[in-house]
């Protein structure tokens, strides 16, 4: 028996009526989990459907979520419309934004790179819309929070997942390699930044614009980040001269719109750079999913991220000791967690 379940579900019955002035007889189906503690579920009643977001207030903050989403729906972002909320409880009641993630869109059989580009040519208009937005009332993307998401990547993949022995020169080539990192991110521009903007968190709505969900984690920070999110998305890949292209049509619309005024070279690094710091962050968040929270699928998301970490690594001299260790000491010991059955 599913005791918060029967709860969300009475709860959203009684605000539906509420609002809606009659008595309804509604369906909950799984809509689905995530990488966090809360579930989704799909209410439907005729031709009307509502999501219902069971968020457990002891590992979430539904409060977060209603002041980013109310002051997102207020500048014009695609956001969900927040029906109703119990924080105490940890239930919110949500618009439906449908079923088609932008992730099943973009693996549809038969389309062309064509769509696909055109497809993420939306998401980056929407997501420069919501660069647009002052960050004032958001936590900062600061020193701490960006170390400690890539302490993950040592502690949870390298030393718990991997049972890799660091020695102190290899603990102290981590230590560089952040900090170098940390230094190219706080010195880039600052916006609001969704944190998790990827393909797997945007919606294909009837009207074929996008809307964004899953952000209540969004922080003021560099706005290269949530471009890394998209482009070197971990659940996807394209080929390099798709995701070059689109680098250049957010950097002319960065530029005309005064979100990122650096030069093309600059905007290379700067993305590099964080999306070097996401994809360290990433992997060892992976691996914590999995021997945490005992979600294995993850696991197999892991070699797609370390591809992109290895790749731009390799463009930089700076990074060239942290190559090396990567393929005599890394990617060996990943090798040997992917061939486990």
């Amino acid at each position: 028996m599913d005791q918060r379940l029967d709860d969300l579900s009475r709860w959203a019955s009684a605000e539906i009526k509420r609002f809606a002035d009659a008595e309804i007889s509604a369906n909950v189906e799984t809509v689905s989990g995530d990488a966090s503690f809360r579930r989704y579920f799909r209410m439907t009643f005729r031709d009307r459907s509502w999501i219902l977001v069971d968020a457990p207030p002891a590992h979430e903050d539904c409060g977060r979520f209603i002041r980013i989403a109310t002051a997102w729906h207020k500048a014009g972002v695609r956001v969900p419309g927040v029906i109703a909320v119990d924080t105490e409880r940890g239930f919110m009641l949500l618009e439906d934004f449908g079923n088609q993630l932008l992730w099943g869109r973009l693996h549809r059989e038969g389309i062309r790179l064509d769509e696909i580009s055109g497809l993420y040519q939306v998401a980056i208009d929407q997501l420069l819309h919501l660069q647009s937005v002052k960050p004032d009332a958001l936590p900062p993307y600061d020193a701490t929070l960006l170390y400690n998401e890539m302490a993950l990547f040592r502690d949870w993949l390298c030393q718990k997942q991997l049972a890799m022995e660091l020695t102190d020169a290899e603990l102290e080539l981590l230590e560089s390699v952040f900090q170098t990192l940390i230094a190219n991110i706080l010195a880039q521009p600052v916006v609001t930044v969704h944190r998790d903007y990827h393909s797997r968190n945007l919606m294909v709505l009837s009207d074929n614009e996008l809307g964004i969900i899953d952000f209540q984690d969004a922080v003021a920070g560099a706005p290269t980040y949530d471009l890394m999110s998209l482009l070197r998305d971990s659940y996807v890949r394209w080929p390099t001269e798709v995701v070059d292209e689109l680098m250049a049509y957010y950097w002319q619309k960065a530029r005309q719109q005064g979100v990122y005024l650096g030069g093309w070279e600059q905007l290379v690094q700067d993305a590099d750079w964080m999306g070097l710091q996401r994809q360290i962050k990433v992997a060892g968040i992976f691996a914590r999913l999995n021997l945490r929270d005992g979600k294995a699928a993850y696991l197999a998301d892991i070699p797609n991220t370390v591809r992109y970490l290895r790749d731009a690594a390799g463009r930089y001299e700076e990074f060239a000791p942290f190559c090396q260790w990567l393929d005599k000491r890394f990617l060996p010991a990943l090798a040997q967690l992917s061939e486990q059955p």
